[in-house]
């Protein structure tokens, strides 16, 4: 089997073929030996060490924007664009926790949990253990992590359960998913701070703790001696909202409204990884904005390909692809935004009262 140095053409809508597991292992053991001959799989500490010094030059040229600003309502300005940067911080985590930046498993440990806690103020251990989790299972039903249901559910039997006020948020949820989202920051700083303070053995607890803990105190004590208090609570909403809302919307479009994975079925590793993901187009630009997420089939695919090696990866994996017969999706980023928010809104109406008849429902959308 080859694989074309050149993108391939367009890809044909088909389902997976069947055939032995053993056939489809096989095939992607050669897809792997062809991506690591082309060197996809090696370091790119360069670009790494370039892209955290302009994180951190624009982190320094924030807080020096802050002094100067002193008392004034431009300071959320400030405080949207440390959002910003602070999401572009968990996205080099991100990279990190999949040994993605240095070839040492500890040195990447090391550089994660410094990134996650000192930096975006969450915990490593949560999120290595949340998203491994993920990965191993993306869209499995009872596995996937990222599908369990919360105050957005991603199942029509998990809306059908829905009861009093959240039956009536979960109806037409794809259009409060993004106004919640505002929030989505604050949550995950208190779950992954609350996972911190479960029973049981938690690795790295205490000096997680103890960064986190420094962290917030170093930041609020600066926000508020700049600051009047209302103005600093202001700061402090619009960072964690701008915070929450790009970190979701680049999470999103990666999987949701992407087939889902029943409980009992098993499909082989490609199969499941490129069925249930969804790449975005817009080459260096979206991956730049979503931090490489764009590229998520392959990042699923090749969990340790650094960043500017996933478009390369793109080509081939598209070809391989086409030819065992798996569809590939990929679409714009404004028409992921949009899937997500139109595949939401149909599972909520799983979520109608039981007396509502369907067919008058349906009457009165059209």
């Amino acid at each position: 089997m080859t694989y074309a140095q050149s993108a391939p053409g367009a890809l044909r809508s088909s389902k997976p073929r069947t055939g032995p597991s053993g056939e489809s292992t096989r095939t992607f053991t050669q897809l792997s030996h062809a991506i690591k001959d082309m060197g996809l799989l090696r370091r790119a500490r360069t670009f790494y060490i370039i892209l955290f010094a302009g994180l951190c030059l624009a982190l320094a040229g924030i807080a020096t924007g802050m002094v100067l600003l002193g008392e004034s309502w431009f300071q959320l300005l400030m405080a949207a664009a440390l959002g910003i940067v602070l999401t572009q911080f968990a996205f080099l985590a991100h990279e990190a926790s999949h040994r993605q930046v240095f070839t040492s498993g500890p040195a990447n440990d090391r550089a994660g949990r410094a990134l996650a806690t000192a930096f975006v103020g969450m915990s490593y251990q949560w999120w290595m253990t949340k998203h491994s989790r993920h990965h191993a299972n993306p869209n499995k039903i009872g596995k996937d992590p990222d599908i369990d249901p919360d105050t957005i559910v991603f199942t029509e039997e998990d809306a059908a359960g829905r009861r009093g006020f959240l039956r009536f948020l979960t109806r037409k949820q794809g259009y409060y998913f993004y106004p919640l989202l505002l929030l989505f920051g604050i949550n995950l700083h208190f779950v992954s701070l609350k996972s911190l303070a479960a029973k049981g053995d938690v690795k790295g607890r205490w000096i997680e703790l103890g960064i986190i803990a420094s962290r917030f105190a170093l930041y609020l004590t600066v926000i508020f001696l700049l600051m009047p208090v209302g103005m600093a609570f202001a700061f402090l909403g619009v960072q964690l909202a701008v915070f929450g809302l790009y970190m979701g919307s680049s999470f999103a479009p990666n999987h949701v409204a992407m087939p889902l994975v029943g409980r009992e079925e098993k499909l082989d590793f490609f199969s499941k990884q490129v069925r249930t993901s969804r790449n975005v187009a817009g080459g260096f630009w979206a991956s730049a904005l979503m931090g490489g997420l764009n590229y998520q089939i392959e990042h699923h695919l090749f969990p340790n390909m650094p960043r500017p090696f996933l478009a390369k990866a793109r080509e081939i994996v598209r070809e391989h692809a086409a030819t065992t017969g798996v569809h590939y999706e990929e679409t714009s980023y404004v028409r992921a935004q949009a899937i997500v928010i139109d595949y939401l809104n149909r599972v909520g109406l799983a979520a109608r009262a039981p007396f509502e008849c369907p067919v008058v429902m349906e009457y009165r959308r059209s």
